[in-house]
């Protein structure tokens, strides 16, 4: 009877704990923020300072870094957009950072599924972009990157750590385009308005 009350027992504690997890040292976030006529999508992990030297020390200068924790940083687009000056199409991306003391190399790479950045193939590299660093007053304990709109084509990517930031600016790809189809539906939003007002 003893043993069926802890057979029993047992079986509830193993369920009542299998939907809680381990806490993890970096963890997984991810960010989505609507843009122009869609979405752009991060998927990262967020390492902490925990007391030690980052820039140059944990995260070498001169070597491609994950931008993150764990898996590479993805990043996805939903329409095309302008990335350092160069127009790439709508996609996934793993997201690379090559940092140096002074600015960083921010790189798109076709590769978003390798863990880390062991199997970083240069060749597969899709825009890069050369951003200056900026010091923040405060410490930033926990690895962050946000995405702040600017206007209806313009949004800053923009990453946070220990005392440093840095700010990718992207556009829309095709803004022409973009600002077309925007006033096109515009039009037709007005025309569902006037038939609905006129019932």
């Amino acid at each position: 009877m003893k043993k069926l009350i802890f057979t029993a027992f047992l079986a509830i504690s193993v369920t009542a704990y299998s939907q809680w997890t381990i806490p993890a040292a970096s963890p997984r976030q991810k960010v989505e923020q609507q843009f122009s006529m869609s979405k752009i999508t991060l998927d990262y992990g967020r390492p902490g300072v925990k007391g030690r030297k980052i820039f140059g020390e944990l995260v070498p200068y001169g070597k491609v870094w994950r931008a993150g924790a764990n898996s590479s940083t993805k990043i996805t687009f939903e329409q095309s957009i302008n990335f350092g000056g160069k127009v790439v199409p709508a996609g996934t991306y793993g997201l690379f950072i090559q940092p140096s003391e002074k600015e960083w190399k921010v790189i798109l790479n076709k590769d978003s599924k390798q863990w880390g950045a062991y199997e970083y193939d240069e060749k597969l590299n899709v825009a890069e972009a050369i951003i200056p660093l900026q010091n923040l007053s405060e410490k930033q304990e926990w690895f962050e990157i946000t995405l702040n709109p600017m206007d209806d084509n313009a949004i800053d990517l923009v990453f946070k750590w220990d005392f440093v930031k840095a700010v990718v600016p992207l556009k829309t790809g095709k803004p022409e385009t973009v600002t077309k189809i925007v006033d096109k539906l515009k039009e037709i939003k007005q025309i569902e308005k006037d038939a609905a007002a006129q019932k």
